[in-house]
């Protein structure tokens, strides 16, 4: 997506997955030919078992690679974002939020490549408030996600900036509405009362915001799906001698509605009712042949 400006990242630490070694036996027989049977005649019930024996090993180590599979957990993944997005305010507040795939373990909050803050995860989320900012408050944050003193994944930085506002608030709004089926063509526009003004259009949790240079009216989403889902906000500046904030514009919250699963649902029942009416019918069928003549 063209213009876009990180304001947070997500980083995966490690292998994703670990899956075990596999093995080619090749054209190895590990049973006896037609031919060979005549000499196994004679053989005692412990050399049979000595001739099973090869194939209970294969599936012994295929049953102990498949356990170390799914045994082995993979690294987890953290990603960092400000809730609310966007710059803030003198005296104002956000949140740096932190989530990781993993529910046990902690958090330990970085500014600057110092140690901050440490809090215990709830469910697979931290978060840490800056409230009454200043400019001592700004800075680049960071999370490291650890398991006693073993850090276990480290996130980006994300930048937090606190600016007197000055000037007025932009306007969001999309078209066709709030309330879209996936698939269908959304416009967002962010409007504010300034001829020379530049807007970041956000989501929050994404880690990306997008610019929306003051040439282009609207930013555009074609078919939407589920993931485009969320609460968008904007904020607007200018990029003269003095840079200039606005304040973040109130939310929207993008409800994206996905009827393929509906459809399904509706065939299926549609399909049973046809089967249960072609029963009923033949069981009457059946009964009427059936009666006296």
């Amino acid at each position: 997506m063209e213009g876009t400006q990180a304001v947070g990242q997500k980083v995966a630490c490690g292998n994703e997955g670990v899956s075990g070694p596999t093995r080619n036996h090749g054209a190895r027989r590990l049973w006896p030919s037609s031919s060979e049977e005549a000499l196994l005649e004679p053989r005692t019930e412990g050399a049979r078992r000595d001739t099973m024996r090869p194939v209970t090993q294969v599936l012994a180590l295929a049953a102990w690679l498949a356990a170390q599979s799914k045994a082995t957990p993979s690294d987890p993944s953290i990603s960092i974002f400000l809730k609310p997005p966007g710059v803030i305010p003198l005296g104002g507040s956000t949140t740096v939020c932190c989530i990781c795939q993993r529910d046990n373990g902690h958090f330990v909050l970085y500014k600057g490549g110092r140690q901050i803050r440490t809090l215990e995860l709830r469910g697979s989320r931290a978060e840490f408030s800056i409230s009454n900012a200043t400019k001592k408050d700004e800075g680049g944050y960071s999370c490291h996600y650890m398991d006693g003193s073993t850090v276990l994944a480290r996130s980006e930085t994300v930048e937090v900036r606190v600016e007197e506002f000055r000037l007025p608030r932009p306007v969001l709004s999309v078209l066709p509405g709030c309330k879209v089926a996936a698939g269908a063509y959304v416009a967002f526009r962010c409007t504010i009362a300034h001829a020379n003004a530049a807007c970041f259009l956000y989501l929050e949790g994404q880690v990306q915001a997008t610019l929306l240079p003051k040439e282009q009216g609207d930013f555009n989403l074609s078919r939407v799906h589920k993931d485009d889902e969320g609460r968008y906000s904007c904020q607007c500046f200018t990029s003269s001698a003095l840079l200039k904030w606005s304040a973040v514009s109130k939310t929207l919250d993008l409800v994206v509605r996905d009827y393929t699963w509906c459809n399904a649902v509706r065939l299926a029942l549609g399909v049973a009712v046809l089967v249960l009416l072609g029963l009923i019918v033949a069981e009457a069928l059946c009964s009427r042949r059936r009666g006296p003549h």
